[in-house]
Parts: C-alpha cells; structure tokens; sequence
C-alpha cells in the first residue's frame, strides 16, 4: 500500500496544500503547531474514517470557513485509487471513492490500510480498558468489514438498551416489554464481535511476543489474552452460540443492578485485553520502557497482520512518536519499518536514513 500524495483545503490552519510523498520514508518537520500533524490526521481520516485526535468535524474545518476538503491518492497491488472527503459544518461529510459517492463509511473503511503510531498508543498497557479496546477496533474494521458492520448495530443497540434503563424508573411497563427485545440484540451482536476479537488477537499475541523478544533479547514473555465481561474462559468466546446464550442471560437476570447503575453493564463495551509479562499484570509490575516495548510490539503486529491479509504492508504513520522513545526502541522501530512506506513527524529531523524530508511552517509545506 502506498500514498502517493494528499491534498487540503481549509483543512485545520491550511488554507491549501498539496503534498506528494515517496514510495518510503517520508519526515514532516517542523515546530509544534505549524501543521505536521494534520496531515497525518488527515490520511488517517481517510483510511478508518475517523480522527485520531477525537476531534469532531467542525473542529477539523478552518476558522472561518464553511467546509474543509481531504483528497488522498493512493494504490494498493491491484490499481490506482483515490478518497476525497468534503466536510462541513452543517450537515454529514461527503465522501467519494474513485469518484463514486460513498453512502456508508464502513464501504471506505479497509481500502486506505494504515497503522497509526503517536504518543497516546504508548501507554496502552497502563491506560484503562476503552484505549485496549479502540487498539482491537481500529484493526480488525480494516480487515473484517461484518466487523464494522456489527460494531455500528451494537452501538445503536446499546444506546436504545441505555435510554430503556435510564427511563425505567418513570416508565417500567416500556422497560418490561421491551428489554427482552434490545438484549437479544445486544447479546448476538456482542456474540459476533467478541468472536472476531479472539481470533485476531490470537493472531496478534504470537507477533507481539515475536517482536517483544527481538527488542529486549528474549528475557521476558508478554501474553495477551481477551478478558470478556463475562468473566469467562478465552476459548468460550470463539462459540457464537455460547457467547450469545452467556451475554443474555446477564442482561437478563441483572435489571434491577443496571437499573441503580442506569446503564448496560454486560457486553463487550466492557470488555478489555489481559497483558501480562511473564504471568504478571504488565500494569502493574512492568516498568515504563517495558509496557512500551509491548505498546510498540502490538502496533507492529497489526501490520504484520495486514500483510498476512492482504499480501502487502499498509501505511505506517508515526504522529511524533519518535521522539517519545529511548534510542534502543527507536532504533528498532526504525530498523523495523525498512522497507514499508512511513510518513512521520517530528519537530528536529532524526536518523532515518534515506528520507524525503517535507518542511512544514504555518501550514505551508515545503
């Protein structure tokens, strides 16, 4: 997968910019504000229709204007494509994809592969449960697009389950005609959902000790492994049937618990990732350079998993991360994307080899 360039308009502080960029290492430098970062976000946006800065779309937009456009070319082993996206701040985005106006964003979603590494993605391991959670989302919905698909029916389940129990107290015949209804759906939802999460993460947890061991010389052995809700087994989750049946009857058998919480308090919204190191919570007993050489294992793994997927290596979009890291995980992070095209940021250019380096001042690259 490459991108071969990305255009803005009245995108964040860029008024216009059109960027080409180099089939490998691509360094966009410059003092912090001046607009490395909003390419990078940019790109992303197109690839997982999302930002990775949480930010919304009128934030996305330059002050004071009305809309904002993204255009990245790109090819994978097949052709040529193109996303365009028009964003506004009255009304949805619009994206087209080669031209062809695209109606649901998981249609986009997996075309443009990337994997994102910025600061916030190191402390995966000591952060709470939703940043592990995200981890497993963003890479699976690139591949899997049932993923995506059952990840936006549970959300809209959950939010009707949610009013249904916070409404309960001032409304119980609704919420005892109706709860039956939304925690089947909610429950075969989860079902799919959970499964596709073990299996990759299966997947994952082989590379991710593979490329932990490479960084620290073999000493220590992280394990990931899928902690459901449920509080059961890991191998429990990969039977639908029984998944299904165990989410069900939690979400039956508890109402009035998550009428007093007034919320769902079962499914896999609560689920999270066990990361141990040598049979330790890695939270708790790793040391900071440890959880990080486990942060950067798993991101690395995901797109080893891609190119196991789809026969090539995605994007890989280093947010500034570099600079977050000793020389030893630097080094080896470097010496590791070799190869693969990189575009990354950084505010003072770094050892990286033969490199395109793109100067970026006041939203002006050049």
């Amino acid at each position: 997968m490459i991108c071969h360039g990305c255009s803005v308009n009245n995108y964040r502080n860029v008024e216009s910019a059109q960027i080409e960029f180099a089939d490998e290492v691509n360094v966009l430098v410059g003092d912090n504000g001046q607009g490395k970062t909003n390419i990078v976000e940019a790109i992303y946006l197109c690839s997982v229709g999302r930002s990775f800065r949480g930010a919304d779309e009128a934030e996305m937009i330059k002050f004071g204007e009305s809309g904002a456009q993204i255009s990245v070319d790109f090819s994978d082993s097949v052709r040529k494509q193109n996303i365009t996206m028009h964003l506004f701040r009255d009304k949805r985005r619009q994206v087209e994809q080669n031209r062809v106006k695209i109606t649901r964003m998981s249609d986009m979603i997996g075309s443009l592969s990337s994997v994102l590494f910025c600061p916030e993605h190191l402390s995966v391991v000591k952060e709470g449960p939703a940043m592990r959670r995200n981890y497993l989302d963003i890479a699976i919905s690139q591949l899997r697009p049932v993923y995506i698909s059952a990840l936006q029916r549970y959300t809209k389940v959950l939010k009707q389950r949610n009013k249904l129990i916070r409404d309960a107290e001032d409304d119980r015949r609704t919420f005892n005609e109706t709860i039956d209804f939304w925690s089947d759906q909610l429950a075969a939802e989860a079902a799919t959902i959970a499964r596709l999460r073990v299996e990759y993460l299966r997947r994952a947890r082989v590379l991710v000790a593979s490329f932990f061991s490479d960084m620290t010389g073999g000493r220590e052995v992280p394990e990931l492994i899928y902690a459901g809700s449920s509080h059961d087994e890991e191998d429990m989750y990969l039977d639908a049937a029984a998944t299904k049946a165990k989410y069900l009857k939690l979400l039956s058998e508890n109402h009035d618990r998550e009428i007093g919480a007034g919320t769902t308090l079962w499914g896999i919204h609560k689920d999270d990732i066990t990361i141990n190191l040598n049979d330790h919570p890695a939270r708790v007993f790793a040391s900071q350079g440890q959880q990080r050489s486990i942060a950067l294992a798993m991101k690395l793994s995901e797109g080893e998993i891609c190119r196991e997927e789809r026969g090539e290596y995605p994007i890989f979009l280093l947010d500034d991360v570099l600079s977050e890291l000793d020389a030893g995980r630097r080094n080896y992070l470097i010496n590791e994307i070799k190869g693969r095209q990189v575009i990354m940021t950084t505010c003072e250019t770094l050892p990286v080899g033969d490199a395109k380096v793109i100067k970026v001042d006041g939203g002006r690259y050049y």
